[in-house]
């Protein structure tokens, strides 16, 4: 596998026994774990809320409804892939249907070479996924920072008479004669404030 340095959590998603004996054979668990299954929506849809699958395999039709929908709901809801195998004949229709949502479709028979060959396109797409996520989680951070040295630029400014300039001034000397983050500062200056607000 491309990506050892972590393992992929995968659903299968499937009412026959032999497929899902088929799809675990082609996910070793050095790359592939945890692997559970599901029989119906309904159940894939109780698993999806219990853990965060990195790769959803969904063999359609399911008992209780076809899959498609779920397969678009993954893709929505979550940075999960979805692969949905179908009929051979049902292919183009299906595909059409579900491909602007991200979703994968594998046609029906199909080889062992093929699905390995998806299952690595899906592990490629999750692994961009990540690092999407990582980079707003980073930005998000940011932002967040920034609110609350501003925050506590604030309070300096309003309790002790800073300028804007000092204030800014101190948050980042406090930062590094104490080798912590200006996020932290700022904490540390909000909280002790906001008690001697909270008592004036």
């Amino acid at each position: 596998m491309i990506f050892q340095e972590r393992t992929y959590a995968v659903l299968i998603v499937s009412a026959s026994e032999q497929f899902d004996t088929q799809m675990r054979a082609l996910l070793p668990g050095t790359d592939y774990y945890p692997v559970h299954s599901a029989a119906s929506v309904g159940q894939a849809k109780r698993r999806l809320l219990e853990t965060a699958y990195d790769l959803v395999l969904i063999l359609t039709p399911l008992r209780d409804d076809f899959g498609s929908q779920l397969a678009v709901d993954v893709c929505a809801d979550s940075s999960a892939g979805a692969l949905l195998f179908v009929k051979n004949e049902l292919f183009d229709g299906v595909s059409a249907r579900v491909a602007e949502y991200g979703v994968m479709v594998q046609p029906m028979p199909t080889s062992s070479a093929l699905v390995s060959q998806s299952l690595r396109m899906l592990c490629a797409q999750r692994e961009r996924l990540r690092r999407m996520e990582a980079r707003q989680q980073s930005v998000e951070e940011k932002i967040e920072e920034i609110r609350l040295v501003n925050k506590a630029k604030w309070l300096l400014i309003e309790c002790r008479g800073m300028s804007e300039a000092e204030a800014q001034h101190y948050v980042e000397k406090q930062s590094m004669d104490r080798r912590v983050t200006k996020r932290q500062i700022a904490e540390i200056i909000i909280e002790s404030y906001a008690k001697a607000i909270d008592k004036s």
